[in-house]
């Protein structure tokens, strides 16, 4: 649901000057010693902590929801029959060894890409999003040895090859189900040690799951926002963690969503001020104007421009808090994007 006057904003609205050695290309040394910046909504406060603090900022009851994704290695380097590189980048399992994935290097019908160990793929079909369909020859089932063949698929603004640490730290340490192409990654700042604290003063967590595509790195191309169109993700919440969301709503305790993946999730399957279990698509599109239904605080990290992560938080925290909070952050040196800081905004 949005307001009438959202449709104004154009792109440019949402665009400001970073500077490329902010980019984080490590994760910080330890989950939780990110920095951190506290936004508070009401007063336009903002203070400058580490990430292991944000329990100061938390108070018994309130809920956080964690989306439980896993990133699985879609990555496939391969090699063209007459010769070069190739690349392919699984998306979505449609039925044992067909996928549909992006293809860079040859992406015609008919060819087949050579991976490892006799193992082949053939591009079948293209599809209007620029996807292919392709089938994997000479191998039972391609997914039973991702994880021997296929890497991390960090994202483009990360400018080295992923590493075996990547595995671990580009991965939250509560993922269970599988099936993303990228991170949550607001969720990579927690530790074990910092969630049994949580715990400790009586934090309740809620598990959900939205699978991020690759969305989440394609452009905004349309010059009046509104215009935009947000291709579909898979979400699923059990009725155990609709009733949780529900149950703190009632009683008047803060649902905090870790991340933007966490916010479209509750927010798509919200009706009325009550969060429905059950699974399925996700085309939330978020930005000024929304009129939230069930979220009261968000942890996230810092986005690209004119992004429609930076559009959702825009329309939590207000657009010119949100920008003046960047533009400090800038000043500040925080680190931004999936490896980078963090900020509450509550």
């Amino acid at each position: 649901m949005t307001a009438p006057v959202a449709q104004y904003y154009r792109l440019a609205d949402f665009d400001y000057a970073l500077p490329d050695d902010l980019i984080a290309q490590e994760p910080a040394p330890e989950r939780d010693s990110a920095r951190l910046m506290i936004v508070n909504r009401g007063t336009g406060g903002v203070a400058h902590r580490v990430f292991s603090d944000i329990e100061e900022y938390l108070n018994a009851g309130d809920v956080l929801a964690l989306n439980d994704t896993r990133v699985f290695p879609c990555r496939l380097s391969a090699v063209k029959p007459g010769g070069g590189r190739a690349e392919i980048f699984l998306l979505e399992e449609r039925e044992r060894n067909v996928w549909d994935a992006l293809v860079k290097g040859c992406s015609r019908t008919g060819k087949r890409l050579i991976i490892a160990g006799g193992i082949e793929a053939e591009v079948l079909a293209s599809q209007e999003n620029g996807a292919r369909v392709i089938r994997f020859h000479g191998v039972e089932d391609i997914r039973a040895i991702l994880r021997e063949i296929g890497s991390v698929p960090l994202p483009p603004y990360i400018r080295r090859t992923a590493t075996e640490h990547d595995r671990m730290r580009y991965q939250t340490v509560y993922a269970a189900t599988e099936g993303a192409v990228a991170a949550p990654t607001a969720g990579l700042h927690f530790s074990e040690e910092l969630l049994r604290r949580l715990e400790g003063r009586s934090i309740e967590f809620v598990k959900i799951t939205l699978h991020v595509g690759p969305g989440t790195f394609q452009p905004v191309r349309a010059d009046r926002i509104s215009d935009h169109r947000m291709p579909p993700e898979r979400y699923a919440i059990t009725p155990e963690a609709a009733a949780a969301i529900n149950r703190a709503k009632s009683e008047g305790r803060r649902v905090i969503a870790v991340g933007t993946t966490s916010v479209r999730t509750i927010e798509t399957a919200a009706s009325e001020g009550t969060v429905v279990s059950g699974s399925g698509v996700s085309r939330l599109f978020i930005y000024p104007g929304y009129a939230f239904r069930i979220i009261d605080g968000l942890i996230t990290n810092f986005h690209l421009p004119k992004s429609t992560l930076l559009m959702l938080v825009s329309a939590f925290a207000g657009r010119e808090q949100t920008l003046a909070a960047y533009q400090l952050a800038v000043q500040e040196r925080y680190r931004f994007y999936s490896y980078g800081d963090a900020m509450f905004i509550a």
